[in-house]
């Protein structure tokens, strides 16, 4: 298949740059397998959801993943952590006028990095300090790209899903953020199933797809845990007669991942496109998302690239909002 396939017109002012008002106060645009839509509020999940279903949640917490520094020239640097490697090493994207040597030393507010090592697009740097304590206190909440605004305590905490635990991911899992305390206590109190995965998600999901041949793109890999309870939870949801739905496209990705390479942690590059047989999930929660996105792609793998394209059209006719803080969507595999 061709970049192309998966372009769309979006008008800028659809781009959501800051959150609804409230957690849970989004849209919620629902399309069935047979790809019939329907507009609804987000409020209205549990009427769609039934006892036994079992929601799937990456517990994933966005670290302040973007540092400002200078160079020992004097050279402005911007330093995105993409992972933390260990206590003291991170692998990170460096934007500087020159690119820094191995041995050449980062300097930031009140700590510095030794540059150790180049790895393909990243750099190993080293703090010779714990590196999450230095990126709790010289780092910046890590706003996606196409949100304009630098981020504000505002977005430390709504960048952030109420249920986040695991430090790690670089952008949230924006599916997530629409829930609030409530929203979970009325789904429970219905008898809807929780469980927690943790992907931590990487700058990569932002990553251009830069081939006019999908099949050729490389994915960027991300680390992954599914818990044996988890999988474990599924078979007994799936026995039931019930729905597994992952929130958001890296939950379900994890979940691919634990079923396609029998491996229940680890890293993956799982690269989900038109043709993929899904082993896990029956329906999906999840935002907009950008065009030729390796994310447009999964989406379409799952309900159908023309009911996909469909469903984004009456997204735009009707005015919803898109990406990280924007609307949601609920949607199930599409019937064969």
């Amino acid at each position: 298949m061709k970049i192309q396939d998966f372009d769309f017109d979006l008008p800028d002012e659809l781009i959501a740059q800051t959150p609804a008002e409230r957690r849970g106060a989004s849209r919620l645009l629902v399309m069935d397998g047979a790809g019939d839509i329907s507009d609804r509020k987000f409020g209205d999940l549990p009427s769609l959801l039934e006892p036994g279903d079992l929601l799937v949640f990456n517990d994933t917490r966005v670290i302040r993943a973007r540092l400002f520094g200078k160079k020992d020239t004097g050279g402005s640097v911007e330093v995105m952590v993409e992972r933390i490697l260990d206590e003291e090493c991170v692998l990170a994207s460096i934007r500087a006028s020159h690119a820094p040597k191995p041995g050449s030393v980062i300097h930031f507010d009140d700590a510095s990095a030794k540059v150790l090592e180049r790895r393909d697009e990243f750099y190993v740097l080293s703090f010779g300090e714990d590196a999450a304590g230095v990126l709790e206190r010289c780092g910046k909440l890590p706003l996606p790209p196409y949100i304009s605004h630098a981020a504000t305590e505002y977005d430390e905490d709504r960048y952030q899903t109420v249920y986040a635990k695991n430090p790690g991911a670089v952008a949230a899992p924006t599916a997530g953020l629409h829930f609030d305390e409530a929203m979970l206590q009325n789904l429970a109190d219905l008898g809807v199933n929780f469980a927690h995965v943790t992907l931590h998600v990487g700058a990569g999901t932002f990553k251009p797809v830069r081939v006019e041949n999908i099949s050729e793109h490389v994915m960027h890999s991300e680390v992954y845990d599914v818990p044996a309870e988890v999988m474990d939870a599924i078979r007994k949801t799936k026995e039931a007669g019930k729905s597994v739905i992952p929130v958001g496209t890296t939950a379900l990705r994890a979940l691919e991942s634990a079923a396609l390479y029998g491996n229940l942690r680890g890293e993956t590059g799982i690269f989900i496109t038109p043709g993929y047989q899904f082993r896990v999930a029956d329906r999906l929660l999840t935002n907009f998302h950008l065009p030729k996105s390796t994310l447009l792609m999964l989406v379409s793998a799952f309900s159908g690239l023309e009911e996909i394209r469909n469903a984004y059209r009456h997204a735009v006719e009707n005015r919803y909002r898109f990406f990280s803080y924007g609307d949601a969507m609920l949607i199930d595999r599409k019937i064969p």
